[in-house]
């Protein structure tokens, strides 16, 4: 992984650089924005897991939603894994770790991973490659 993590260093080193305050702001905010997707993505959740309990009790799959199982299977498993991944990432973004950062990074190429298993290629690139150049622009602060 610490080949693929100087790679994308490498490039995002290229483009422009935010402004330090702006980076300081972006250090300071980020463990709270993990905290505020968390607690968004965890009623999220329970409800993917209300609407699939329901699904599988009134036996919609022959009514066309075959498909929709694998996809569904794979939001399930995806995010509960981000969810994991964004809560653990909490007390190292605080306290200014790499720890903290490695999984906040770990989570941007998680929900990469699903956009593409999902056939949302074209908004998962523009999301994946935005959200590795604030997680890189900030990488410098974590220790």
């Amino acid at each position: 992984m610490k080949k693929v993590i100087d790679e994308i260093e490498k490039y995002v080193k290229q483009a422009p650089q935010l402004p330090v305050n702006f980076k300081e702001f972006l250090v300071r905010f980020a463990p709270w924005a993990a905290i505020i997707s968390v607690i968004i993505l965890i009623p999220s959740l329970l409800g993917i897991f209300g609407l699939s309990s329901y699904l599988g009790v009134y036996g919609l799959h022959g009514y066309g939603l075959g498909q929709f199982g694998f996809r569904y299977t794979l939001l399930i498993v995806f995010l509960i894994a981000n969810v994991a991944l964004r809560a653990l990432s909490i007390k190292g973004l605080f306290d200014k770790k790499v720890e903290g950062w490695n999984y906040l990074f770990y989570s941007v190429l998680l929900y990469f991973g699903y956009a593409i298993l999902s056939f949302d290629i074209f908004g998962g690139l523009i999301s994946t490659v935005i959200s590795l150049y604030l997680v890189f622009q900030v990488k410098e602060f974590y220790k």
